[in-house]
């Protein structure tokens, strides 16, 4: 029988190329993955430094309180000096009153610095939601990209499984069968050409006999080593035949 191997390497060129499309197509959610992951980790930094200007706000609150409930203190302390009626309960409510005086003084101290690491950290949250901006419109436009790339994808494959589907029946059904039970087993990869002697795919050095026999092109043979069907990548006529001799 005569092997359809023009129809052969076709589908083989179709079907590599739709491994190489599905490939292509189930790397871009990872893609898209990996981006969406880059934009969630802008505004990490920018919730990060809005969280320690919130610890900074609320310790500034606790330090004001203190200070609040240190001067009622020593607004009591001030009242009892009327009221003392020996000397040394009046030096004893002064000791008070410039101790409280003195924890005041450092508390304010510390909330001045609370102050000062505010004015810090609000510039960091401006530069972070700046850094988030720059970034995100980056990362948005690769999205884009990538989105569209996988349409563009998906119709190239939609094509290519349009076209398989018109050359099947092209192919006689047992030479198909053949074809495709060593695809399943090949990664889909079912031809493999000759070139100077060796199977391109697995280097193995073909017999003579059974390149005299591919020259006939008359059965399918596979390849000892790898089992694909084996060709020349351009049939032509064998090596001993001289047209010029014939003719003449």
């Amino acid at each position: 029988m005569d092997i359809s191997f023009d129809k052969l390497i076709k589908l083989q060129k179709i079907d590599s190329e739709i491994i190489s499309v599905n490939a292509h197509l189930d790397s871009i959610p990872d893609q898209i993955e990996a981006i969406d992951e880059d934009i969630k980790a802008t505004a990490v930094l920018v919730s990060g430094a809005r969280d320690k200007l919130a610890a900074n706000q609320k310790k500034r609150r606790e330090l004001e309180g203190e200070v609040k409930g240190i001067r009622e203190q020593t607004a009591k302390f001030k009242r009892q000096l009327n009221d003392v009626k020996t000397n040394k309960e009046y030096s004893a409510l002064l000791k008070e009153i410039e101790e409280t005086d003195q924890k005041i003084a450092r508390i304010e101290e510390e909330i001045l610095n609370e102050m000062i690491a505010a004015d810090d950290i609000e510039k960091e949250i401006k530069a972070a939601l700046k850094k988030q901006g720059e970034e995100e419109g980056k990362l948005k436009i690769e999205r884009d990209q990538a989105l569209a790339e996988q349409k563009e994808i998906e119709k190239k494959k939609d094509r290519l499984e349009k076209d398989r589907s018109a050359l099947l029946p092209a192919i006689p059904a047992e030479q198909l069968s053949i074809y495709q039970r060593i695809a399943k087993k090949t990664a889909g990869v079912a031809l493999s050409p000759v070139t100077d002697d060796f199977c391109s795919i697995c280097q193995l050095r073909i017999r003579p006999q059974i390149l005299d026999d591919l020259w006939a092109m008359n059965e399918i043979i596979t390849c000892e080593a790898c089992g694909r069907i084996l060709y020349h990548r351009k049939p032509a006529d064998p090596p001993d035949s001289d047209p010029e001799k014939e003719t003449g």
